[in-house]
């Protein structure tokens, strides 16, 4: 099944090969400036790679849609430009020093450069969005940025409290990580004119692939072996992340082990009290439940497609979703 879905995902990439080419020219336009750091900081995040699967969900939701332009080509670019600015800002509020086994930018060049090579990448997306023509495409894209900022608050807000809830959480990664991914499928249905039910249910569809592809993401973090296991628990439990297999945890414990839990958080991981979370996390199957309300995510956004009827482009975007949870188990 797992494998099935790879060259199925490896098929929709292929398919779509000749756009994405142009989507890359089109970010690093996005990136173009007289100030050496900008086009410099361009490159490095360019050369980083990552999968661009925030453009594919908006070219196949254009193509789903109808459309025969050429104006989703930059909007792709604009989408993953908005994510490079995005990664540009969480790495300095996390103090994160890797990103995709490179040094994360700013300990290269500094938190001030980053930061406002960040600033820069959303107001030229945003610029270039304004060429659209669309005010539609705009209030999607700009109220996408202002969430996304939104989530990084409440998460530097929510950062090591104990008490928060699954319902801070998922506003969270919703805000994060699900708004821009349903902007991308929107935006594909508005340069088609689609209906406006077609609309919402694409954009509904993108926000819950979205929140189960960083669902996937925390639960991934917590399914290595038991070196890695633990080393992504210490990693987190620095850094004040409490994402959902932590909160689930606290959920299922008794109240006892649940003080327990909250003591070792508050108090920072020790080799000791890294091994008694550790138990706990066995004992209630912690990571598995997660992986659960993931897989339940995944079903409630395939299912907004139910108003499509079967073609091939729904059916990609259906790979698509499936590929957000189970990529890597």
């Amino acid at each position: 099944m797992i494998k099935e879905i790879g060259k199925d995902i490896k098929k929709i990439f292929d398919s779509y090969d000749r756009d994405l080419a142009r989507v890359e020219e089109s970010l690093q336009e996005l990136f173009s400036s007289d100030i050496v750091l900008i086009p410099l900081i361009g490159r490095y995040l360019i050369e980083g790679g990552g999968k661009r699967i925030r453009p594919v969900f908006l070219l196949v939701s254009a193509r789903l849609s109808g459309y025969r332009g050429s104006d989703h080509i930059a909007l792709a670019g604009v989408i993953e430009s908005i994510h490079s600015a995005s990664l540009l800002h969480d790495d300095v509020v996390d103090a994160a020093e890797v990103r995709r086994g490179r040094p994360a930018a700013h300990v290269t060049w500094g938190n001030q450069a980053v930061v406002l090579v960040g600033d820069f990448l959303y107001a030229n997306a945003l610029r270039r969005a304004v060429a659209s023509g669309d005010i539609r495409v705009i209030g999607a894209l700009s109220g996408a940025v202002t969430s996304m900022t939104e989530g990084e608050l409440l998460q530097l807000e929510k950062s090591g409290d104990v008490n928060i809830t699954e319902e801070d959480y998922i506003k969270i990664i919703s805000s994060k990580t699900g708004v821009l991914m349903s902007a991308a499928c929107r935006i594909g249905a508005l340069l088609g004119g689609a209906s406006p039910e077609w609309e919402e249910a694409l954009a509904r569809f993108g926000l819950k692939a979205g929140i189960t592809f960083q669902m996937a993401d925390d639960v991934l973090d917590y399914m290595a072996g038991d070196g890695g296991f633990g080393k992504k628990l210490g990693k987190d439990l620095e850094e004040g992340k409490i994402t959902l297999p932590l909160i689930n945890l606290l959920k299922e414990a008794g109240e006892g082990e649940r003080d327990e839990i909250k003591g070792i958080l508050e108090n920072g991981p020790t080799r000791e009290g890294m091994g008694r979370v550790l138990e706990l996390f066995r004992k209630y199957d912690a990571v598995n439940i997660s992986l659960e309300k993931a897989m339940r995510f995944l079903e409630d956004a395939k299912a907004e497609l139910d108003i499509i009827s079967d073609c091939p482009e729904k059916q990609e975007l259906l790979t698509l979703a499936d590929y957000a949870l189970k990529r890597e188990f």
